[in-house]
């Protein structure tokens, strides 16, 4: 049995955009296939911000090893956030507490699964890819001064480890960062 998922959006230049994938029963913990409804660009990318507390995992950590899982998230918004992620989604690579930056860039490379440090069985994680650092990093404290950001879920919902970020917040900040999108 073959299961379309499909979400249309709205492109900043105002251009509707629909994409999707096809799950069958075969096709499990992730394993989905893509369409696009498109040019055959990735104008379907949902784009992402996640946090990582430097002395826990950092961005040294993540371009060492390259892929690794996202795990320990234990909020319930966060996890719903990261069960929508899809394949080649791209996120912020955020460093909290004392730094408090975007340093890098990654992308989705497996999808939602369960985190086997979670004793409950209720939280899952996603693995992500270290694609690119940012040329600059790019402080919260330049991210709350840039007027076209005040909507970023960053600045609303400043305790959330990840969080979605519209195309335009993450073209503005990949500016910023003086780092190609």
């Amino acid at each position: 049995m073959a299961i379309l998922e499909t979400r249309a959006r709205i492109t900043s230049e105002g251009r509707q955009v629909f994409s999707g994938r096809v799950r069958s029963s075969k096709e499990h913990r992730g394993k989905a296939s893509k369409l696009q409804f498109d040019d055959g660009a990735r104008d379907d990318m949902a784009y992402w911000l996640m946090k990582s507390e430097p002395g826990t995992w950092s961005w040294d950590d993540q371009v060492r090893d390259g892929v690794a899982e996202w795990d320990g998230v234990r909020n319930y918004q966060a996890a719903n956030n990261m069960k929508a992620m899809a394949l080649g989604d791209c996120c912020f690579f955020y460093h909290s507490v004392s730094e408090k930056s975007v340093v890098g860039i990654v992308e989705v490379v497996r999808l939602y699964y369960p985190d086997p440090t979670d004793p409950s069985g209720r939280f899952g994680m996603v693995d992500v890819k270290a694609l690119r650092p940012m040329k600059r990093p790019v402080s919260l404290a330049e991210i709350k001064a840039e007027p076209r950001l005040a909507d970023l879920a960053l600045i609303r919902q400043s305790r959330l480890s990840v969080l979605p970020v519209s195309d335009a917040q993450w073209r503005i900040i990949c500016e910023m960062g003086e780092t190609k999108p």
